[in-house]
């Protein structure tokens, strides 16, 4: 079988996949992207160049839909050049969000299209005006709707799309869900497990943590306020007040992947320091970056409790790892959270803005962990058997793509 993947971040929602598919004798897996150092054993990985970027004079309702069409027509090139070369998938799978997926019908017509449709943007009920620190403007209502267009080209031009939670697949228009799987990437629940031994090192600081000691956590690509870094850095100053012994390990980067920027020259890190900072014990709160995911498992594997707080937007795969890792979540009672999450289940939910309840919950936490090893257990369990990607996900992304493949029409 040839299998054809682009998502501008190799491999990006298609690691497990792709490392499956191309282990298997007799196929061939090509994947179309940026420029990558990442790299995938027995993965053709070709990249595809944007020959410009939207024109400053773009109508700013249309210009990430300008972007799309420029993504879109750098594939579409590389396609034909692919195709002129004999190449001729069995099936294309890729990410609809940057515009990748848009014309590449038009090169293979009668080839199946699985598109990933991550969200479909809504002026209300999801992300736009949730936050009071990121009030809604007169312009936000229009270029929301104008946004979609991508989406929806997108929905016109695939034969099948997938999106990871219920709730991602609930923001689509009716007859568009009809076509989309409920299907999640999927958590090696193998390779991130608990581990009693684990054990985290600050060289900076000649510290060395363990499961023994308070240790709180709090995981993010990029340290911005649609994880609810903010809330978080605010409820600090209280939560090291009543926890003299805890340390907080923060992981996450200084740029922003969703919403709006930090202003120009400064870090949503560099703000909100120098709102609370003085308020901190700063010995105990170590900003870690981006690490290693061995190290993002050691963290995890040594967390007492760990805080995870998001907008009503897209699910963190970190959010399911610190489940599988056996982490005692304290989560932001917001879809898609709470799609996972039930509180007192499998862990504790609480307010996204309530600072105090934040604190109120990690003493909860830390003063009873004994009482709380139940709902350790259970959150494992939930990831194992809903989210394990060698018996759950990775089997049901197979069958869909062969569904399609063999021209069966899949379940939604």
């Amino acid at each position: 079988m040839n299998y054809l993947f682009i998502h501008q971040s190799f491999p990006g929602q298609y690691q497990h996949l792709v490392i499956h598919l191309a282990a298997q004798p007799g196929n061939r897996v090509v994947f179309l992207s940026h420029e990558s150092q990442n790299r995938i054993d027995k993965v053709e990985r070709i990249e595809y160049l944007p020959y410009r970027t939207p024109h400053p004079s773009t109508h700013h309702y249309i210009r990430e839909v300008e972007q799309a069409v420029i993504f879109g027509q750098s594939v579409y090139e590389q396609a034909l050049r692919l195709k002129r070369d004999g190449f001729r998938p069995d099936i294309i799978v890729g990410h609809n969000g940057w515009g990748e997926t848009l014309y590449l019908k038009d090169v293979w017509p009668d080839v199946p299209l699985l598109a990933y449709f991550e969200f479909f943007y809504r002026f209300l009920g999801a992300d736009i005006g949730f936050d009071p620190d990121t009030p809604v403007t007169l312009n936000d209502a229009p270029r929301v709707r104008t946004k979609n267009t991508v989406n929806l080209l997108g929905l016109e031009a695939a034969d099948w799309g997938q999106t990871p939670t219920r709730w991602q697949w609930s923001l689509y228009p009716e007859d568009a869900r009809r076509r989309i799987s409920v299907i999640h990437e999927g958590i090696d629940t193998a390779a991130v497990r608990p581990d009693p031994q684990a054990w985290v090192r600050l060289n900076h600081l000649n510290l060395s943590l363990s499961a023994k000691d308070e240790v709180i956590t709090y995981v993010a690509r990029n340290l911005e306020p649609y994880r609810g870094f903010h809330v978080f850095m605010r409820a600090l100053p209280e939560i090291l007040r009543r926890r003299p012994k805890a340390h907080v390990l923060l992981v996450g980067g200084d740029e922003v992947s969703y919403g709006p920027p930090a202003p120009e020259g400064h870090t949503f890190r560099q703000i909100m320091l120098n709102q609370v900072g003085r308020d901190l014990d700063l010995s105990r709160v170590h900003f870690l970056g981006r690490v290693p995911y061995d190290s993002f498992v050691n963290i995890l594997q040594v967390s007492s409790v760990h805080v995870y707080l998001t907008y009503p937007f897209v699910l963190s795969w970190s959010f399911l790892e610190a489940m599988s890792a056996g982490c005692l979540i304290v989560g932001s009672a917001t879809q898609p959270v709470e799609e996972v999450l039930k509180d007192r289940e499998n862990g504790l939910l609480v307010d996204f803005f309530d600072q105090k309840g934040i604190a109120d919950r990690i003493d909860e936490v830390l003063d009873h962990p004994d009482r709380m090893q139940d709902l350790r257990l259970r959150a494992r369990e939930t990831v194992v058997r809903n989210y394990d990607l060698r018996t759950v996900t990775l089997p049901r992304h197979l069958a869909l793509i062969e569904d399609l493949i063999a021209g069966r029409t899949p379940q939604p």
